[in-house]
Formats: structure tokens, C-alpha cells, sequence
């Protein structure tokens, strides 16, 4: 067990000997994990931008901005008018909706009320926003309507005393007719489908888990590299000297490198729980198992890979072409149920396929030790596979 331990604290010193190595081992993995898994802070108002001048400052003004606000389609944004004209003439917004003064409850009564719209020409916005100006108008028409045909019914059965009089009847009318109509009952019906989805995906688990699969598994598969470097400068040949067999001095290297992406790992799950609150079960256990089956298949496929090369140079190009293919393939970039059918079934020859199924059944399904036993049992499997085929081929020279 000491030589076991000597070689994996030889290993490890020798990694980070480099600063970069630092640089690959937290900052990079942290900062992809962060940015792609939407870390850098709550999406955008989708809607495009209407700017809106509102002239009139009247009530029937401001009723118009908030239908506008209702919209799924545009954002209003108020503007004074210099503001506006300036950014419209520098094309940096599409549409521009002038509220005059003369729109008023009197001038809508009377039917003159109206309103300037300014927009680009052959833009795209600008027509969505044409169009989500005149639903507005319309549904402040229709409050209207009913509030005339109100008040002619009331002048009917008891004369106002005066225009002023009327002026306030109607627009007491008005702001009743809009409060009953924006509660009026939809005339489309919605009805969910019942049949329930059999993919279950969370963006942000997806990313954080690919993400941190695919920075530990290229250095751990880059163990090629080490073997390669250190037969290259006569470090293997030297072991033939001490009663240090090949198991144990793969086992040693393997052990290293594990208990090192073991660590990895552990930094990288609590900042995905920490920062971007992903939910990593209630099974610490189950979680151990994943991380630790995954880093030995990991580990194992790079010792057998060091067998097959004989520079350094190869080794390191090897490694990280392995180990991208590996994670794309694996779902690790891209959801797996994206892919056709042949695809995902040839995708399970991969490590990284079963030790991202597994994290995605701790955090997205919510399974426990029972739910990844088999993932568990199929990534150790490739790492008693690996580590068998390097011990057979491994050569001190």
C-alpha cells in the first residue's frame, strides 16, 4: 500500500506542477459549468421594445399603455419625445407610438380620438408592434362602445344637467366597462394534453452534469500522456530495479489520479448545489457511487490508452479527441434523446453515456442508490475491462 500511495503522491505532484493545470482543474470547469448553464443571471424580456410618447398624460392614456403592457408580443417602454425621435432616427428601435394631447375621454366620445404610430420600413418588428397597438386599440374601443351606449341610455331616461355632468357619467362608465371586460371569459378554450412527457430534462442539471463529466474525464484519460512522458525519459525502465509489479504501479497511478477527480468533482457539485441551486437528491451515497464508478472507468480508459502510444505528443492529442467524441456522443453537450434511436443505443459503448444517465437520475429523476446501481455496476465494469487490458500491454520501454 505504500508504493501504491508513493506513486499516486508522485503523480499528483507532477500534474500540478504547471499552473495551467490549475487553470484546467478548477477555473475553466467553473466558468463553462456557470456560463452555460444560465449562471449569469435571469433571461431577457423576450418582447420586442415599443417605445410609447405619451402626450396626453390623461387616463385614457395611461388605460392604453397598460393594454399595451398585457401584450405577450411587445414591451412598452415610456420616452419622452426627443429621447424617442433620436433613437428612431439611429434605426435603434422599430416602432414609435405618439400619444397626442388630444386624446382624451371627450375626444373619444366624440370619435376623433386618435394616435401617431412611427415604424421602420420593411421591418419585421415594427409590424408586430403595428399589430399589438391596434389589439390594444381595440379592446379600449370596445370599453368604449359600451360606455357610450350606456350613457345615451341614461340621457334617454333622465337628462343630464350638463355637459360636464355627462362628461363624468361616461367616464365612470368607461372605467367600469374596461374592469368588466378585462374579466370577461375567454372565448378559446385550452385544454393540457394529460399523456405525460417520458423525457424529463432540466437545462440547468443537463449542463452543470455534462459540463463537469467532460472536464473530468479528459484529464483523467490524459494519464496516457503520463505514461507516455515518463517511458519516454526512462522513468518505467528505472521500476525495473524495485519489486514494483505492473498492477501495482498502474493501481497506484489510477489511485492518484481518481482520488484527485474524486476531489473535482466534489468542488463542482457543491457549486452546482451552492450558486446555480441544482437539486442533488437525497442520497449522498448514491451520489458517491456515480462519481467514484465514473472517475475509475475514466481513469483505467486512459492507462489503456497509454499502452497503445509511444509519445507524449500523441498521447495528449489522443486524449482529448477521446475524450470530446466521448462526451458529445455521450450526451454530454447535447441531450442524448436528441439523437436517432441508433445513435443512443451505439451511445451506451461509452462511459460517459452511463455516468450521465446516472447523475441525471440523482438530480433530475430523484433516484437514490437503487436507481443507479446499474450505471454503477456498468462503469465498473469498463474500468476492471481497462485496467486489464493496460496490465496485459503495459511495457517499461
Amino acid at each position: 500500500m505504500k508504493k501504491i500511495l508513493a506513486i499516486a503522491l508522485k503523480d499528483t505532484l507532477l500534474r500540478f506542477t504547471s499552473p495551467m493545470e490549475w487553470a484546467f482543474f478548477i477555473i475553466m470547469p467553473v466558468f463553462f459549468i456557470f456560463m452555460l448553464s444560465g449562471g449569469t443571471g435571469a433571461p431577457k424580456d423576450p418582447r420586442i421594445t415599443l417605445y410609447v410618447v405619451d402626450q396626453a398624460g390623461s387616463d385614457l392614456s395611461q388605460m392604453l399603455f397598460s393594454e399595451l403592457e398585457k401584450s405577450s408580443s411587445v414591451r412598452p417602454v415610456a420616452k419622452e419625445l426627443d429621447e424617442a425621435t433620436s433613437d428612431f432616427e439611429a434605426r435603434q428601435i422599430s416602432a414609435i407610438v405618439i400619444i397626442p394631447e388630444t386624446f382624451t375621454s371627450q375626444t373619444l366620445m366624440d370619435g376623433s380620438a386618435d394616435v401617431e404610430f412611427r415604424q421602420q420600413p420593411n421591418n419585421t418588428n415594427a409590424l408586430i408592434d403595428l399589430q399589438a397597438l391596434q389589439v390594444a386599440l381595440d379592446r379600449i374601443s370596445g370599453g368604449v362602445d359600451v360606455a357610450v351606449k350606456s350613457t345615451e341610455l341614461a340621457d334617454n331616461i333622465s337628462p343630464f344637467d350638463s355637459g360636464t355632468s355627462r362628461q363624468a357619467y361616461f367616464e365612470e362608465t368607461l372605467k367600469l366597462s374596461q374592469t368588466r371586460l378585462s374579466g370577461s371569459p375567454s372565448r378559446v378554450s385550452e385544454i393540457s394534453g394529460e399523456t405525460e412527457d417520458q423525457i424529463q430534462y432540466d437545462p440547468k442539471a443537463n449542463s452543470v452534469s455534462g459540463q463537469m463529466i467532460t472536464w473530468v474525464f479528459i484529464p483523467l484519460i490524459g494519464i496516457s500522456a503520463m505514461l507516455a512522458m515518463e517511458r519516454q525519459t526512462g522513468t518505467l525502465r528505472r521500476i525495473l530495479v524495485t519489486p514494483t509489479s505492473k498492477a501495482k504501479y498502474i493501481g497506484g497511478t489510477i489511485f492518484g489520479q481518481v482520488v484527485t477527480a474524486m476531489i473535482q468533482m466534489a468542488i463542482l457539485i457543491t457549486f452546482g448545489w451552492l450558486v446555480l441551486k441544482i437539486n442533488w437528491g437525497n442520497s449522498i451515497l448514491a451520489l458517491v457511487m456515480i462519481i467514484a464508478s465514473s472517475t475509475l472507468a475514466a481513469a483505467a480508459l486512459g492507462t489503456m490508452l497509454g499502452t497503445f502510444v509511444k509519445t507524449e505528443s500523441q498521447a495528449n492529442g489522443l486524449s482529448i479527441m477521446v475524450g470530446m467524441v466521448m462526451a458529445m456522443l455521450g450526451g454530454c453537450w447535447y441531450p442524448i434523446e436528441l439523437f436517432p434511436q441508433v445513435m443512443r443505443q451505439a451511445a451506451r459503448i461509452f462511459p460517459t453515456t452511463w455516468a450521465m444517465q446516472g447523475l441525471l437520475d440523482i438530480s433530475v429523476r430523484g433516484q437514490g442508490v437503487q436507481g443507479v446501481w446499474l450505471e454503477t455496476a456498468v462503469l465498473l465494469g469498463f474500468a476492471l475491462l481497462f485496467f486489464t487490458i493496460g496490465v496485459l500491454r503495459f511495457k517499461y520501454d
